[in-house]
């Protein structure tokens, strides 16, 4: 279906632009991949400081590093999923400021563990109405906060099972 590998530009793309991309690629990642369907394979993010982001992704997040091919100290690279990628390349040069509700969210399983060590480390948070160092509990359950990271890309982290 499609012959080539898509790039997003998660600055230029609108909300529901994103949301209805994403929504495409995971109903269609859900078959059977012999189909031919897409599947996500990397989010990329543009950074000024890419050993700060690096330390961020590694360290407090909690991503794995992976094998990166450049070898040109301008990429890292993290396993998000099972053949899901986030890379970060430096060379940003622009601020930028993001909205909220353009962001990547993971799923952690023990949300009071990551608030200490957040807290710990100075790194600020909030709920989803803006209220700092403060969580939100959705109606089902769910436990989420949000932050961003040293380029200002917001993050949900959450606590949802499925």
């Amino acid at each position: 279906m499609f012959k080539h590998i898509l790039y997003l530009d998660l600055q230029q793309m609108n909300m529901k632009k994103l949301i209805l991309f994403i929504a495409v690629v995971m109903v269609a990642g859900a078959s059977d991949a012999q189909e031919n369907k897409p599947v996500l394979n990397h989010i990329a993010f543009y950074v000024k400081d890419l050993q700060r982001s690096t330390n961020f992704y590694r360290d407090f997040i909690g991503l794995d590093t992976i094998p990166e091919p450049f070898h040109d100290g301008k990429h890292t690279w993290f396993s998000i999923g099972p053949k899901s990628h986030l890379h970060i390349i430096s060379g940003e040069t622009k601020t930028v400021v993001r909205e909220k509700t353009s962001h990547l969210c993971f799923s952690i399983t023990d949300m009071n563990s990551f608030l200490d060590k957040l807290n710990k480390a100075g790194i600020l948070y909030e709920d989803w109405a803006g209220k700092k160092q403060s969580v939100t509990n959705r109606v089902d359950g769910v436990k989420q906060i949000y932050l961003q990271d040293p380029d200002g890309f917001w993050l949900e982290v959450n606590d949802a099972k499925d």
